[in-house]
């Protein structure tokens, strides 16, 4: 796949797909998608500091939304790390 680059608005009526890389400032409109894991299958959160995934048990068993502190997916809401229980 090729790169491609904007210097104004981009949108999407069928969203988006791939990594976005470089310097992204400004609003984002419209719905962001997270990768979804359990658990069991989520990544390695080393050297990824800030990522964001959706961990559908990470939360006692509960779902989600957890960021990376580069070490280890903390639950978005109470920064404790994610468990199934």
């Amino acid at each position: 796949m090729g790169t491609t680059t904007f210097s104004g608005p981009v949108v999407s009526t069928n969203g988006f797909t791939g990594d976005i890389t470089g310097d992204v400032t400004g609003d984002v409109v419209g719905l962001v998608q997270v990768p979804t894991y359990t658990v069991a299958t989520a990544p390695s959160a080393a050297s990824i500091a800030g990522a964001l995934i959706y961990v559908s048990n990470g939360a006692a068993g509960a779902a989600i939304l957890a960021f990376s502190n580069g070490t280890d997916w903390k639950r978005s809401d109470t920064g404790a790390t994610i468990a199934a229980a």
